[in-house]
Formats: structure tokens, C-alpha cells, sequence
């Protein structure tokens, strides 16, 4: 089955000021339709050119010869995942399951802000901030470059790429004020309480 670029879950310029039209103009339509495009090409007339994206990232997470066929589709999966976890007039304090998981797992929505912002700006280097399910219990992860919680096991619930494609037009090097951002402006925590059911 080929792999196709979903498109955006609402418009480039929808998530302004905080992210650009511009910003996504190059991370949703170079950086993340260039990993489809390669993907599909590594997976041309093999096996896996069958596969789903999940069952190609498992499949590939561990070999080395594979390496670049896994880092592309877990580039794809991570970038659509990530497009989920936000929308317009997003973030803040959440409603429902995921602020109960919180209090109960992390010390409550101040102490996952504080936690998972400073695990964005520690994170050396490219990569993604996440909060997983491992097990029943939330956890805040981090992967480098284009390693994703799927391939360990573990249930994605949110992520931030700090990559630096995804805030560099819009915040140079200040990668906390874009954190900061994201968190007060755009999480969309609709989005994460579906994936507690």
C-alpha cells in the first residue's frame, strides 16, 4: 500500500501567531511529505511495500540494515501524529480523563507543564517530546532524531517535535518560547482524552 502525506487538520494559517503558514509550508509540505516520498521509494518492491506504516516501523526498528527505511516512516508517523495534538485555541488547563491521569500519575497539570517543557529544551539535539501511556500509568519520554514510542511499546498520547525545523522560522533558537507556546496555545487535549479510551 502506498504511503500518502495526510493533509493538515485544519488551515497552514490556523495556528497563528504561534506557528506560521510559512513554518508549515515547509514542515508539513518538505520535511514531512519528503519522508512519505522517501518511504515510499525504500519500500518499492518489497515486502514490506504491503505493510502498514505502524507494522513497517515495527518491523524495522530493530535491524540496522533498515535503518533509513525505519527512520522515514517513523518520521511520517511521528509528523501526523503530531499535526493531532494540536488545534486553534488550544491548550491550557485539559478537561476530562487526561487531567485526572495527570493529578493521579504526574502531580497534577502545573507539575506535567513544568516537567514536559523542561524535557523539551534538555532534549540535546533533534528529536520529540512525548507523554505516553506505559502500562496504565503517564509517563513523559524522549526520543532522538526520529526514534518514536511506537516501536518500544508504549501508547503515544501527545508529543512536540524540537526538531528545529519546527520552530526555527518562528523563534530561532528560543526553543522554550516556542515550548511555552505550544502548551498555553495549542495542545488539543480533545485529541489526547481520545486516546485514553
Amino acid at each position: 500500500m502506498l504511503i500518502k502525506l495526510p493533509e493538515l487538520p485544519y488551515a497552514k494559517a490556523a495556528l497563528e501567531p504561534y506557528i506560521s503558514a510559512k513554518t508549515f509550508e515547509f514542515h508539513h509540505g518538505k520535511h514531512h511529505a519528503g519522508y512519505v516520498e522517501k518511504l515510499n521509494g525504500l519500500v518499492k518492491g518489497t515486502p514490506l511495500a504491503e505493510e502498514t506504516l505502524e507494522n513497517i516501523i515495527k518491523k524495522t526498528s530493530k535491524n540496522e540494515s533498515q535503518s533509513a527505511i525505519f527512520n522515514n516512516a517513523a518520521q511520517v508517523w511521528n509528523h501526523s501524529f503530531y499535526w493531532q495534538c494540536m488545534k486553534p485555541k488550544g491548550g491550557g488547563i485539559p478537561t476530562g480523563a487526561i487531567l485526572d491521569k495527570l493529578k493521579s500519575d504526574l502531580g497534577g497539570y502545573n507539575k506535567f507543564v513544568e516537567e514536559f517543557k523542561a524535557a523539551g529544551i534538555s532534549q540535546f539535539g533533534s528529536g520529540w517530546v512525548w507523554l505516553v501511556l506505559k502500562g496504565k500509568k503517564l509517563e513523559i519520554a524522549k526520543t532522538s532524531n526520529a526514534d518514536t514510542p511506537i516501536a518500544h511499546g508504549f501508547k503515544p498520547l501527545l508529543t512536540v517535535d524540537v526538531w528545529e525545523h519546527a520552530y526555527y522560522l518562528d523563534y530561532q533558537n528560543k526553543r522554550g518560547d516556542y515550548l511555552d507556546a505550544y502548551m498555553k496555545n495549542l495542545i488539543n487535549w480533545d485529541f489526547i482524552n481520545l486516546q485514553l479510551i
